[in-house]
């Protein structure tokens, strides 16, 4: 973990003896903020994470989420470059230094599509899901789950190689509920940390007495694609109208008539989005029925992930 740290007036701050000059602000939330900072000694940009903590608990999430990323090493996954807890004026913040990927979310490339009333190729789809579903692999592979993907927390690089973001949400994948108050728990939980519009629907009326495992994340990455297909999640619309999305993802996902993606695309989305978890398939069949549709088409890049 890193000790020393300090922000000094000319705009710098200091990690595990590594200082880094502040640039920009990036991003905003309820309780974070993205800074893009310099190494002073290498040149290279990088994401600075700070967390506020306002308790004991919003430490220990903040460290589970240090330790998530340090969990994996994958060309899909954010890596974490260095990390620190920092006591500033009372209060205490996690940062967590991350590498910067300009290119910027899925959902922004998405945005910028739809903007220009165009849309998104059939193979850099094939592209990007392919690498968002082998990100996912290493996770479930550990025994874990995201529970939130969703395409603002997709980055792309350059060459549109997906990389997965923002594992404060992630826990254990397989969870045994035992009881009422058990699937209540885990039901406010998903409430404050799973997306709504891209939140699985064995998380929003939890029963009393099932398991919940990493297929959450599979309804999910059923959402981004989608999300790649028509440029919005398919349940976006339903929330900004107000009506419900807990009623919502119990009906079949319905593919617009007007769709030009391949039937197989089609088909694969169809698959991914089943509202009863235990017919919903795992990540290792739907990375091979990518693989097999990029390899039906020619001018798909298969090398990159």
């Amino acid at each position: 973990m890193g000790q020393a740290l300090c922000i000094c007036s000319r705009g710098s701050i200091t990690i595990d003896n590594k200082k880094y000059y502040f640039v920009q602000k990036l991003d905003e939330g309820g309780f974070s903020y993205v800074d893009l900072v310099e190494g002073a000694k290498d040149g290279r940009f990088y994401a600075l994470k700070r967390v506020l903590c306002h308790d004991r608990e919003g430490r220990q999430e903040a460290q589970t989420e240090m330790e998530m990323h340090q969990m994996f090493n994958h060309p899909n996954i954010l890596s974490l470059v260095a990390h620190a807890f920092v006591d500033r004026g009372g209060k205490t913040e996690a940062w967590l230094l991350l590498p910067y990927i300009s290119k910027g979310s899925l959902w922004s490339v998405l945005e910028k599509l739809r903007d220009k009333g165009s849309s998104m190729p059939e193979k850099q789809i094939l592209q990007i899901l392919r690498g968002i579903c082998s990100g996912l692999k290493a996770i479930h592979e550990k025994g874990y789950a995201h529970r939130d993907l969703k395409p603002t927390n997709v980055l792309l690089d350059e060459d549109d190689r997906p990389v997965l973001m923002d594992l404060g949400s992630m826990n254990r994948a397989r969870v045994e509920v035992r009881g009422t108050r058990e699937a209540m728990t885990i039901q406010d939980w998903a409430a404050q940390r799973c997306t709504i519009s891209y939140r699985a629907p064995e998380l929003f009326n939890v029963e009393s007495h099932c398991i919940i495992d990493e297929r959450t994340d599979i309804w999910s990455l059923g959402c981004v694609l989608y999300c790649m297909m028509m440029l919005e999640g398919p349940y976006d619309m339903v929330f900004q109208k107000g009506d419900s999305v807990a009623l919502a993802v119990q009906n079949p996902v319905a593919i617009p008539q007007s769709c030009s993606y391949s039937q197989g695309l089609q088909m694969l989305l169809s698959s991914i989005m089943v509202s009863n978890p235990q017919e919903r398939p795992n990540i290792n069949w739907v990375l091979d029925q990518v693989q097999d549709l990029q390899s039906r088409s020619p001018n798909t890049q298969t090398n990159m992930v």
